[in-house]
């Protein structure tokens, strides 16, 4: 077992609403069962990490603690107990559970006092993560784009696939073109459906989920919704409708117009204390709506899988990355995320490997 550094730079979450501290934490002297030293060597922002640092789902009492579920890196060191990675390989680190064990969260410290962390963190240059939350990928394979397979394509293409299990011809409409959303696009373009809607306030997003697939798009800051999806499919209804949003009048509306029959995910998680009102009568007559979790997704299986429609130029990845940041500028890429200004998937640089 290699020697675990002693500290590391991180980007702490103190405060609830508040930028993120970059400081030094220091590591424990040793792994626990089923533990793995990564060195971290990027990490994207999911759009669940801006949620947490707003306190979408209430009080957080875990404060302070480490961030990030979507990452790529290189195994330092191995835990007892560990057998799906060993030193040197190269590894997504995602927050669906995988092969392997869940071992303890890690005990790092910060000013002398104990830090919160999950079992998997990524904005940070060193992360001690659970078994079951990394995947070996092959050396070849590129680091940069591997943690778009911790969260973004996972989720995207998992709930097409294994959630709104989209057919062909089927009529989709996705609210919401981050990371996820043009994972989903490209899932349904992969399936063959017909019309594939993509929702968003901003033209770059817009323009960016064209390229991934999107047959239609509708931009809600000039155009008004109902109106815009009625030109589209004239008498028909939408079949699949899925929002990445939480916001609930969005949420209602895409309910109500979508088919009597429509298969209906919510991805997207409402601010806590926001409810939706529905109609229920059309649930007893085949309509269903539902939550998804990371979409369903197998990452041990579904992330060799994907590497293999990436290898075969079915599934696009360096499309979606559309801008770059360091560590240390990690707030300048939240605060862009939160006023629209990142078109794609925002890649933080943590260590070059």
């Amino acid at each position: 077992m290699k020697k675990i550094p002693d500290k590391m730079i991180a980007a702490i979450l103190v405060n609830l609403n508040k930028k993120l501290v970059i400081d030094e934490v220091y590591l424990p002297d040793k792994l626990q069962f089923g533990q793995v030293l990564v060195k971290v060597c990027y990490s994207s922002i999911c759009g669940s990490q801006i949620g947490e640092i707003n306190g979408v789902k209430g009080e957080d009492p875990y404060l302070p603690h480490l961030l990030g579920h979507e990452g790529s890196g290189i195994v330092i060191s191995i835990g007892e107990g560990v057998k799906t990675v060993k030193n040197n390989d190269h590894v997504v680190m995602h927050w669906m559970p995988g092969n392997g064990l869940q071992s303890e969260t890690p005990n790092y410290l910060w000013k002398d006092k104990p830090l919160n962390a999950g079992f998997v963190t990524t904005f940070n240059e060193y992360a001690i993560v659970s078994e079951n939350r990394l995947t070996k990928i092959p050396k070849t394979f590129d680091l940069k784009l591997a943690p778009l397979f911790g969260c973004a394509v996972t989720t995207g293409l998992g709930v097409i696939n294994n959630k709104a299990k989209v057919k062909i011809g089927d009529s989709v409409v996705i609210v919401g073109a981050g990371g996820v959303g043009l994972s989903m696009i490209q899932g349904a373009f992969m399936v063959s459906a017909y019309p594939i809607i993509a929702v968003d306030l901003y033209d770059e997003k817009l323009k960016l989920s064209q390229e991934m697939g999107a047959t239609h798009i509708i931009n809600t800051s000039n155009l008004d919704f109902k109106t815009e999806v009625k030109k589209i499919l004239g008498n028909s209804k939408i079949d699949v409708a899925i929002d990445n949003t939480g916001n609930t009048d969005i949420i209602e509306m895409l309910y109500e117009i979508s088919s009597s029959n429509a298969n209906f995910i919510l991805a997207g998680v409402p601010r806590i204390g926001e409810n939706i009102s529905i109609y229920t009568l059309p649930l007893h007559f085949g309509k269903t709506i539902t939550g998804t979790k990371g979409g369903e997704c197998e990452p041990h299986i579904d992330i060799l899988k994907y590497i293999r429609l990436f290898n075969a130029k079915k599934l696009k990845l360096k499309e979606m990355i559309t801008d770059f940041f360091s560590l240390s500028d990690i707030n300048t890429a939240i605060d862009q995320m939160k006023t629209g200004n990142i078109v794609g998937r925002c890649l933080i640089n943590i260590s070059d490997e």
